[in-house]
């Protein structure tokens, strides 16, 4: 499976998720192996629980950067987007920020508005500039 296979796969896994905030994780990961719509792979579930272990934290820091949005105004295909690249910003470091901010808009292409795309990748250049301490 590709990377762009694995983070789609934690797209679709968090986006699940903020429709069932009162479920376990495991159970949403446990269902979508169950009716074959998640395939077991190491990458897809590194992305999914670094983000929801660093939720908080994440949605912070899309909040300070959100200017005037409150993330419950933001789709929740975006949201999902969002938390899930800036997962890989923020916690995993062999990926180049460059990569997962164009594979972040990549999705929002797919499966979100057409004006997502140009919000989550401003969004997401000012905290990778922030990151790096630019």
């Amino acid at each position: 499976m590709t990377r762009t296979q694995s983070r789609e796969q934690a797209f679709a896994l968090l986006f699940e998720k903020s429709f069932h905030p009162e479920a376990d994780l495991e159970d949403i990961i446990d269902l979508g192996l169950k009716n074959e719509s998640v395939q077991e792979d190491a990458f897809t579930m590194q992305l999914v629980n670094t983000t929801w272990d660093k939720l908080e934290d994440i949605d912070c820091l899309l909040e300070k950067n959100a200017k005037n949005w409150k993330l419950s105004r933001i789709s929740k295909v975006a949201l999902s987007v969002l938390r899930l690249a800036v997962c890989e910003l923020l916690y995993i470091e062999e990926v180049p920020p460059s990569v997962s901010i164009n594979e972040a808009v990549e999705l929002c292409k797919k499966y979100a508005a057409a004006e997502d795309a140009s919000f989550v990748n401003g969004i997401l250049g000012t905290i990778a500039r922030e990151a790096a301490g630019a």
